[in-house]
């Protein structure tokens, strides 16, 4: 509808249409105390990841509960030869819960005495890793490499570890060197070899593409070696590292000083089994943190951008 208006200049009416008021958008309004649309995502997300984690990890756990009561059982009886678990714990309660403290000499807490074998692994495994992914890139691409050193090299690895530690302390005339040479030649052949037949296996189109573009030394490691190899190498790390490990342990109990070889073999010398039984916990557990960090980086580096896939 129209209104009339009066003009105050004169007394004419005017018409103004009249101005229709929109109807207010009614905007329905959240439950009270209804959380919001993120944070119930986030729960979900949540949730579906724990029950995950322990879909992974409850039958782990169970059989470990059933281990250690089979144990416990057993060990319990009179004249039994090993400590049950409840007395290993008992017995190494200081180890357990102190293990940075510092006595004499080679009186150390477990966490040094980790420290100190994991600090050799460290430079051997490395050494080892540099030498084999380069030897083993070397004869992979070479066959007159291969056939002059494949066979020398076949020969040695059969060699076990602690056969080269009278020969490495003989060579250096210290502990630590030696033992870090005993590392060094243990983890290098699972990685040369399995690098070796990695790049044996690189596809001869990718050899074909590198020609045609004309690839530089380096654009052809990065771009088509390191891509096509990335499996096979870090399965020969993951070997190396747990090869390592078992190396150093060894070599421990017979070079003395701070280690965990050498704590293991100080306790049988003592009779403290339950010493012993918690190092080989320790042993056992560390050793799973190496394979599972190189298998990690394994697959990072195999989804990185720079090896292509």
């Amino acid at each position: 509808m129209n209104k009339l208006a009066v003009d105050p200049v004169g007394s004419v009416e005017i018409d103004v249409p009249a101005q229709s008021t929109p109807a207010p958008v009614v905007v329905p309004a959240a439950p009270v105390g209804a959380p919001p649309k993120s944070l119930v995502s986030s729960l979900k997300l949540i949730a579906g990841h724990a029950r995950v984690m322990m879909d992974n990890t409850l039958p782990t756990v169970v059989m470990l509960a059933l281990l250690l009561g089979i144990w416990q059982i057993a060990c319990s009886q009179p004249g039994a030869s090993l400590p049950p678990p409840l007395k290993v714990f008992a017995d190494t309660q200081d180890l357990i819960f102190h293990p940075f403290f510092e006595g004499n000499g080679t009186d150390k807490g477990l966490g040094w005495q980790l420290i100190a074998s994991l600090k050799r692994v460290a430079i051997g495994f490395s050494l080892a890793t540099v030498v084999g992914v380069a030897l083993g890139v070397l004869i992979g691409q070479s066959k007159f490499a291969y056939r002059a050193l494949d066979p020398i090299f076949q020969v040695l690895r059969m060699v076990p570890p602690l056969a080269w530690l009278p020969i490495s302390l003989a060579a250096f005339q210290k502990a630590d060197p030696s033992a870090i040479f005993v590392i060094f030649i243990t983890a290098v052949w699972p990685i040369l070899l399995n690098t070796v037949v990695g790049v044996h296996n690189i596809p001869q189109n990718y050899r074909n593409i590198a020609r045609v573009l004309q690839l530089s030394g380096p654009e052809y490691f990065f771009k088509i070696m390191l891509p096509a190899t990335v499996p096979y190498m870090f399965t020969g790390l993951r070997i190396g590292i747990g090869m390592s490990w078992i190396a150093i342990i060894a070599a421990e109990t017979l070079i003395g000083g701070v280690g965990i070889g050498f704590f293991i073999w100080d306790a049988w010398n003592s009779s403290l089994l339950s010493e012993i039984i918690i190092a080989l916990v320790y042993v056992g557990l560390v050793g799973f943190v190496l394979d599972r960090l190189i298998a990690t980086a394994g697959r990072m580096i195999a989804r990185s951008p720079d090896t292509g896939r």
